[in-house]
């Protein structure tokens, strides 16, 4: 049965002081936890068997969750996201949809994701800039950004002149088995870094010829990485 991966091993210095002694994924808006709306979306979308990587607070979140599976990254401090994401390597043979922990999105974006008959499908925001405009702590050049032709992700960087992008992937992914086993192989072989993103990786399989269908959602999506992003997300997300 298809599983989902949140990642949330990090401890969000950019959101500090909220983060001082709460976990990144802990920080409320609209009166709940940024990780309840996620379980929620999940949940709406059928997925209740949920693995959390976590690292920073990670005993104070699994006494709160205990339903949930629980994967330790002790290294956190120094590695990145693609190291968590593979803490829960034994998690993917089946499928999974991954998700950072700093996000907030709606069930029909997750909905999309497992509609799609591709093996790797990524969540795109297409009104992107829109989010961006008020941004001055995160600029457009920080956005994971796409590009794509024919609902195919061709380039997937931070380097992509935002002129040029389609979207900005939201940090939200569905994998199939047969896509799960192209990026344990591929990352087996790419020799990337404990500093890596998931998305050095997902380029990697650009490269090699894969197919990654783009599942465009116009809006339904915050990231809260920022005191910035938390003031923005207290006023638009309900």
């Amino acid at each position: 049965m298809i599983r989902a991966i949140i990642i949330g091993a990090g401890r969000g210095r950019r959101l500090m002081p909220l983060t001082d002694d709460t976990p990144k994924c802990y920080a409320e808006v609209g009166g709940r936890r940024i990780i309840d709306w996620t379980l929620d979306a999940l949940g709406a979308a059928g997925l209740c068997d949920v693995v959390f990587v976590g690292g920073y607070q990670i005993e104070r979140i699994r006494a709160d969750y205990p339903r949930l599976s629980f994967r330790h990254n002790r290294d956190w401090e120094h590695n990145n996201i693609l190291a968590s994401l593979f803490h829960a390597e034994d998690a993917m043979a089946d499928g999974f949809v991954c998700s950072y922990a700093d996000i907030l999105y709606r069930p029909s974006v997750v909905r999309r994701l497992l509609d799609s008959p591709a093996d790797v499908a990524l969540a795109v925001d297409t009104a992107w800039r829109e989010r961006y405009a008020a941004r001055s702590q995160h600029p457009e050049e920080d956005a994971e950004k796409v590009r794509v032709a024919g609902g195919r992700v061709v380039e997937i960087a931070r380097t992509i002149p935002p002129q040029t992008a389609h979207g900005e992937y939201i940090r939200l992914a569905r994998l199939s088995p047969a896509g799960a086993a192209h990026l344990r192989e591929h990352h087996a072989r790419a020799g990337l870094g404990p500093k890596a993103y998931l998305i050095e990786l997902f380029q990697v399989l650009v490269t090699a010829g894969l197919p990654l269908q783009a599942v465009d959602t116009d809006g339904g999506y915050l990231e809260v990485d920022t005191t910035e992003d938390y003031r923005l997300a207290q006023e638009q997300w309900r």
